[in-house]
């Protein structure tokens, strides 16, 4: 994968571009908010590791510009050891996972790895529909009423494993390994942050809301009442 690592730490980010060069990844490297997002909205890179201190601009505001421009790139940031606030705005914004400082090499390339799994997962059908949503694996597309709807890739990977099998009720828990195929040390508001995410974007501008919340199981994606 293409790898953008933005963080102001240089010996920090020379270790994580070591590390993972070392294991056949491309990397470039920006100390500045700024910068980066200029790089990262030249040339948008498969993946951005993204340390949300950052002078000029800061990861936050980066993240949100990225989405708003609609750029495709994964993003995992990097947070401060037990700033559960932070991770949980990095993921309102649009992140993809975050990993907390400080941390082992070998659990960020594990990490970055999964994120470039499921970046290029597919599905036995290439094509799942549910009343006037239509989700394209291959080409990584959603349209709704014939509405193109645009996700962010963790978002489209919620919704992949929801319409995989419409109907069936998913616990918070089994959404986090399905979508994360990891331990997770998320609280429930990780995934509900993700389902607010979806309902804005596939339920809110239409009449008939299909993601259903089951009290005391989770979710699940079905045909309207």
């Amino acid at each position: 994968m293409r790898i953008l690592v933005i963080e102001d730490e240089p010996r920090l980010a020379g270790h994580i571009s070591r590390a993972l060069a070392r294991r056949g990844h491309t990397l470039a490297m920006k100390h500045d908010g700024a910068e980066g997002l200029r790089a990262a909205l030249a040339d948008a890179p498969d993946l951005l590791v993204l340390d949300l201190n950052l002078p000029t601009l800061d990861g936050l505001a980066v993240l949100a510009k990225l989405r708003q421009a609609k750029c495709p790139s994964r993003v995992l940031v990097l947070t401060a050891r037990g700033e559960v606030v932070d991770r949980i705005k990095g993921l309102e914004a649009g992140a993809d996972d975050y990993l907390a400082k400080p941390f082992s090499m070998e659990e960020l390339a594990a990490r970055v790895e999964a994120l470039g799994r499921r970046g290029g997962a597919t599905s036995a059908s290439d094509l799942f529909r549910l009343a006037d949503l239509h989700m394209d694996v291959i080409h990584r597309r959603v349209t709704r009423g014939g509405r193109p709807i645009a996700l962010s890739p963790r978002e489209f990977d919620v919704l992949q494993v929801l319409m995989q099998e419409p109907g069936r009720p998913f616990s918070r828990t089994e959404l986090c390994e399905r979508v994360w195929q990891r331990d997770h040390e998320y609280d429930t508001r990780t995934v509900e942050i993700f389902i607010t995410r979806l309902r804005k974007k596939i339920d809110s501008p239409f009449s008939a809301p299909l993601i259903h919340t089951l009290r005391g199981v989770g979710y699940v994606i079905r045909l309207p009442d």
